[in-house]
Formats: C-alpha cells, sequence, structure tokens
C-alpha cells in the first residue's frame, strides 16, 4: 500500500495540526508541515535538534532556525497566499515513505485561475540540506512575480532567541545568520535558487531576511518552476556540511535523499496482512521516529515533541529510554547508542540537580536539555481563571527518571550485547542512580522496609504521595541492575558499594497485591473518591484546567492521568501471575483518563501479555494514530503543548512487535510467541539483534525468526 497522507480542502483550523502530521525531518532538524507562504503567526519553523537558548527570564526552550523555505506568489501585482486569500481547492501530502512534502493550491483570480504546487524535503543524505522545488502556472495571461527567500523573523513560544542579524547575498546564495541572546549561537541559512525560464531577478536584503524577486510575462497553462537549495548550519555543528549548494540539483539530491530512505526502510518497515488501517499507522509512526533520530551526532537525544517545536522547551523526558530507544535498539543499534551517550555525556547535570535538592548520586532532570541541566521550572501551569502560574512538583518529585535511564541502558544492552559501553562511562552512571536512591530512602523507627515518600509517579495528577509502587519498583530495579553489573564489571571501586545496595534492594517496600488482586498505586490511593473519568471531566469549568496539582479535578480521586501500576506490570511482566496482571488492567483502565500520549502502548502491551489482542487493539490503535487524529491535548493551563508525539509512536511499536508478535529474548535467543488481533492474518519485519539481521514472519499466531 501507498504510505501517503493527504489532506484535501483548505480549512485555517487545522493550520497548527497540520504542522505537526506534515512534519518533515532528518534528525539534525525538523521542517514542519506548514506552507511556503507561512510566517511566524502560522507556527512556521525549522527547529534544531539541541540548540537551546534563553531570551530573558522566560523558558529556555530550543531554537528555530531562519527559515529558507519562504515563497508566495503575486499576479498582475496582487498577492495569493494562505490563509489570507480562500482557494479554489488545495491538497497536501505527504510521501512518508520517501520523505516529501507537498502541496497544490489553485486560486480563482479576476482574469483566471492559478496553481501553485510545490515539493520539498529535508535531506536524509545531506543533514544540512533542505531542497523544495515551486511551480506557478495560470490559465491565462499575466505579469507574475516569485518571491523567495530566507525569513529570519521566526515563531518563538518564548523567545525571541535571535538578538543579532547578518543578512546579505554573495556570489549567488543568499544568507541569514541569527545570533542568540544567551550563549551567542549562530544559526545560519543559506540558498541557492535555479530557474528553467527567462525572468528578471533582483534582490532586497533587510535586517531579518533575504528575497528575490522573480518577475516574467506568464503563458497560459506554462508551468515556471524554481529550485532552491538551502543549508542550515549552526555554530555547535560537530559535522561539516557536504558539497557546495550551487553545484547540486533537485533532482541529484531528491534521488540521494529518497535512497537514504529506502535504505532505512528496508529494516524498520512493519507488514501487516489482513488491516491495512493498522499497517498504515504503525509505519506512520515509524516515520515519525526515523524523522528525529539522531544520526551520525555527537551528544544528542530526542525531545519529547521531537522536532516539530519548542513545545516543552524542545527537552529531554524519560520518554526516550522509556518509549523511544526500544525502536532504535532493534533497527538501528547507534542511534541507541548515541541517545544513552547523551545521559552518560550529562551525568554532572544529574549530579548537580541531586545536590540541589540535598541528594546524593544523579537525579536525572525532567527536562533535560544541554549539559543534562533541569529546564523545568517550579511553576510549570498557569492556572486557567487567575492567570497566575501554578506551583507544580515536575521538576522536584519525578523520582522515577533516573531509573528509566537505567531501564533503558539494560535493554540496549541486551538487545545488542554491548557491555562495553560501561566501560564508556555506563557504569558510573548506573552507580550515581542507585547513589541516588539510596539517599531517598527512608525507614521508620518499627518497620522493616525502607519507604520513598513524597514522590510524583508517571501519573502526575497526584503529587506527593508515599510509595508510588511503580516508582519502588523501579529504585530497586536500580540497585539490582547495579548489583549485576558489579559482578561484569572488574573494578574494586565499587565494591565498598555492595553491602549498602544488597540492603537496599532487599529492604526496599514492595507494594504486592491486596486480597482483591489490586497492587495500590500509593499509600491512600483506595481512600480517594472512586469515580469514573467522564465524572471528573464534568466537573471542569474551563475545558483548558489543569486536572492535577492541589487544586485539579481529578487530585481528590482515583482517576490517573496515564499508566502508572499498569506500566510497571508491563515492564515487570515476569514478576506477576497473568491472573494478577488482568485484574490491575481491568482495575485502572477505567480510571484512567489516558490524558498523556504515553499511556495506551502501556495498556496495549499489558492486554498482550494477558493474551487479550482483543482489548490491545484499540489502545495499540490511539498510540499509532496519535499524530494522525484531531482532538489530541494541545494545553495544561495556559500553556501550549502540541506537537508530535514521537513516544507515542515508539510505543505504538513496541505493542506491535512485543506484544502482538510477541519478540522475547530466551536464552540469548529472540523467540516469536505471537497474539496477534482477530483480524491480523500474519505480520512480517526485520529485526538486528546482538549485530545480526533477523526477518520475523508470522502467521495465523505461529511466528520463525530467520536469520538474514
Amino acid at each position: 500500500m501507498d504510505f501517503i497522507l493527504t489532506e484535501i480542502a483548505f480549512d485555517r483550523d487545522n493550520i497548527p495540526w497540520n504542522g505537526n502530521r506534515f512534519l518533515i525531518g532528518n534528525g539534525y532538524f525538523g521542517i514542519r508541515g506548514t506552507l511556503e507562504e507561512y510566517t511566524k503567526e502560522n507556527m512556521c519553523a525549522v527547529n534544531m535538534a539541541g540548540i537551546y537558548d534563553r531570551a530573558g527570564d522566560a523558558w529556555r526552550e530550543t531554537v528555530n532556525a531562519p527559515n529558507p523555505l519562504y515563497t508566495y506568489v503575486k499576479v498582475n501585482g496582487k498577492k495569493y497566499a494562505l490563509p489570507e486569500n480562500e482557494p479554489v481547492s488545495h491538497e497536501q501530502t505527504l510521501d512518508f515513505e520517501k520523505g516529501l512534502h507537498s502541496r497544490k493550491t489553485v486560486w480563482q483570480t479576476e482574469d483566471g485561475r492559478i496553481t501553485v504546487k510545490c515539493e520539498r524535503f529535508a535531506s536524509m543524505s545531506r543533514r544540512h540540506l533542505i531542497s523544495m522545488r515551486y511551480t506557478f502556472a495560470a490559465d491565462f495571461e499575466c505579469d507574475a512575480e516569485i518571491i523567495t527567500g530566507i525569513d529570519g523573523d521566526v515563531w518563538d513560544i518564548n523567545g525571541p532567541h535571535f538578538v543579532k542579524f547578518n543578512s546579505g547575498s554573495e556570489d549567488g546564495v543568499n544568507y541569514v545568520e541569527g545570533i542568540t541572546g544567551e550563549k551567542h549561537i549562530s544559526v545560519t541559512a543559506r540558498d541557492s535558487v535555479k530557474l528553467d525560464f527567462d525572468a528578471e531577478c533582483s534582490g532586497d536584503v533587510c535586517e531579518k531576511a533575504v528575497y528575490r524577486r522573480i518577475v516574467f510575462k506568464a503563458e497560459p497553462h506554462k508551468e515556471y518552476c524554481i529550485e532552491k537549495i538551502a543549508e542550515i548550519t549552526t555554530s555547535e555543528d560537530d559535522f561539516e556540511p557536504i558539497g557546495d549548494i550551487r553545484d547540486i540539483t533537485y533532482q541529484e539530491l531528491k534521488a540521494e535523499h529518497t535512497a537514504a530512505w529506502e535504505k532505512i526502510w528496508d529494516i524498520s518497515k512493519i507488514t501487516i496482512d489482513g488491516d491495512d488501517d493498522a499497517m498504515y499507522a504503525l509505519n506512520y509512526s515509524i516515520y515519525h521516529l526515523n524523522c528525529i533520530a539522531p544520526r551520525e551526532m555527537k551528544g544528542k537525544s530526542i525531545a519529547a515533541r521531537g522536532l516539530s517545536g519548542q513545545v516543552y522547551k524542545g527537552a529531554v523526558f524519560w520518554d526516550t529510554e522509556m518509549f523511544m530507544i526500544d525502536y532504535y535498539i532493534y533497527t538501528e543499534p547507534q542511534i541507541a547508542k548515541t541517545l544513552l551517550q547523551y545521559r552518560i555525556d550529562t551525568l554532572d547535570g544529574a549530579r548537580q540537580k541531586a545536590k540541589e535538592y540535598g541528594l546524593k548520586g544523579a537525579y536525572y532532570a525532567w527536562e533535560s536539555q544541554d549539559g543534562g541541566y533541569e529546564g523545568c521550572s517550579d511553576y510549570n501551569v498557569t492556572d486557567v481563571f487567575t492567570k497566575r502560574p501554578m506551583r507544580t512538583y515536575f521538576r522536584d518529585k519525578q523520582y522515577h527518571v533516573s531509573a528509566a535511564i537505567v531501564y533503558g541502558l539494560m535493554k540496549y544492552i541486551k538487545g545488542t550485547g554491548d557491555y562495553d559501553i560501561l566501560n564508556e562511562g555506563a557504569m558510573e552512571m548506573v552507580i550515581e542512580c542507585a547513589e541516588f536512591y539510596r539517599s531517598l530512602l527512608i525507614k521508620k523507627a518499627d518497620e522493616r522496609y525502607y519507604e520513598i515518600h513524597d514522590v510524583v509517579g508517571p501519573d502526575e495528577y497526584h503529587e506527593r504521595v508515599n510509595n508510588n509502587s511503580y516508582t519502588n519498583r523501579m529504585a530497586k530495579f536500580v540497585f539490582d541492575t547495579a548489583l549485576e553489573l558489579m559482578e561484569k564489571y572488574t573494578s574494586d571501586e565499587y565494591n565498598s558499594l555492595k553491602p549498602m545496595l544488597q540492603d537496599s534492594a532487599e529492604n526496599i517496600f514492595i507494594r504486592q497485591p491486596n486480597d482483591s488482586g489490586i497492587i495500590e498505586q500509593f499509600d491512600g490511593y483506595f481512600r480517594l473518591e472512586d469515580v469514573s473519568v467522564d465524572e471528573v471531566r464534568s466537573r471542569l469549568i474551563d475545558p483548558k484546567e489543569y486536572w492535577g496539582g492541589a487544586y485539579g479535578v481529578a487530585a481528590d480521586t482515583q482517576v490517573i492521568k496515564q499508566a502508572d501500576v499498569v506500566a510497571m506490570l508491563s515492564m515487570f511482566k515476569d514478576d506477576y501471575a497473568s491472573e494478577i496482571m488482568e485484574k490491575n488492567l481491568e482495575y485502572y483502565e477505567p480510571r484512567t483518563e489516558h490524558g498523556s500520549s504515553l499511556s495506551a502502548c502501556m495498556y496495549s502491551l499489558l492486554s498482550c501479555y494477558t493474551n487479550n489482542p482483543k482489548t490491545a487493539y484499540p489502545m495499540f490503535m490511539k498510540s499509532a494514530r496519535a499524530d494522525l487524529t484531531k482532538g489530541g491535548k494541545e494545553w495544561a493551563g495556559l500553556v501550549y503543548i502540541g506537537g508530535t508525539h514521537p513516544a507515542s509512536a515508539g510505543g505504538a511499536w513496541i505493542a506491535a512487535v512485543k506484544g502482538f508478535a510477541g519478540i522475547t529474548e530466551e536464552d540469548g535467543k529472540l523467540i516469536c510467541k505471537p497474539n496477534l488481533p482477530e483480524k491480523w492474518n500474519g505480520m512480517r519485519f526485520k529485526l538486528i539483534y546482538k549485530n545480526k539481521l533477523y526477518l520475523i514472519e508470522v502467521q495465523n499466531n505461529s511466528g520463525a525468526v530467520m536469520i538474514i
């Protein structure tokens, strides 16, 4: 089937959403799926990976580059552009098998109709480059003008970040350089344009922009095409551009680009027999994971909203290690190692945060930016009624982040066999995380067990709780992992820590199921009001209200934001009987709002682990379609949180491969124990496991794993 996403007709209300779902990217930058004539008012952005800046006392966030795609047309002196001029017809398309974005728009003028078509891509072969082919035609003779340039007046959520500009033209190449105010980072866009027709060309250089004006007499029904090769560079780059943008043609670069995508898809594509909708949605999710992967880049990770903009400050969350890294481990393991190297490289930032709170070891940031330093503020949500910032405890109490990183590391080692990473800083990272959790432990005078108090678990609606079951179990995992790795790690420097870690692992409080088989999410959870999600939703006065915190509508109820106990059961499925997992699924799912895109995949996975693919399927589709379906949560209070959902995309992959296909490891071998939805006849995909490429074929709930 074709992997084509299309929207027919123009709806200005869909501009922000289309910016996300029509995204193109190559890991170095992401280009929002906005149209060529759009400006910052339409949330147009070329979002740079790992380039951060702070404007004044606003939140630090990633930087959007000067936009080299800015283009519009004039006919007989009148400008035609969306959204100002309503079109006769409009079509926007993303070929996500080839990474190509295109549009076709028709306007009615006083004299006839004009048509604008454009195809563009973020080069996957030369990651500094963007290429565009822009075509104009009219069904009548007219005076036409194409204005194309580099727009440095960019969209910022918490900016402006560029405090100085250098703009100009040299040897046929236009450029706009923006310099950030905090760290004086230079971000430069350059472009070169080729025409296939005769025209009068002139240029305008402004403070924040450079324009080319291409003026010509258009004959009826003739297409006039310009080709643009643009280059983005920064002063922080650790790899150089390939070639001169004046020397390569659009078609040459497109051929390279599509060949690079073909190579990626050769390993990452998943075929589903019997369900085209699921196959389409799953591979669309995989496309987004491929767009944002930091290939051949050092010290980079993936932000919670990928490269779709500055939402969540462009910060790296626990999402990366818990929901995304699995995909890369089994398709491009070097990318997974790059993600972990980011955490190793930012260990000092995690140490600093622990020290800030009077704790030991490494307390990794809830919102990690460059250096691993905490980007999250104490006041992270704006109250919709008072318009005042609300005190939240995401920054202070989300202790489970450090454990997520250790968990991600062990998934990587298990999938690749790469224990050498321990000698490259990972062992130190594990020990520091173990020391962090040790410093959190408290013990009541007459009790045997260590407890962890004052926590925010994955369910963020209930803050400052004690003994969150997920957090305690993850802390034990870190203690156990540190002890296990010490046996493989020959250095004696950690031997003195073994008794402490053994004591911590053996005596931390791990909550067991009650008489009904349910694991209480945290101390006192069962005493909260037991009420439906719909009832809590009905109590909202404003649809943008934040549900959690001290006064949120869910705070005193059992309604939770996302998978918490269910996430724990999914991650440690071998610790629990199937009956216990099933009872907890039945209990927690009706009480879960799924207010986070991280939630549904965990419910889907646990449903597979309890042999219930019928229940798993709609949750899988919810994850796979997170960026295809309009209406997702875009506001937390008055803070915009829209954008793509790469963790949900990664979760869909996990649910498909580890859930439905039942891929697991036994005795150092890949095993396939499928549990397919009823209408799926089979699956076919490839995985890399311990440096070998495997083909997995599933037919009618029997699977074959073959080395190729």
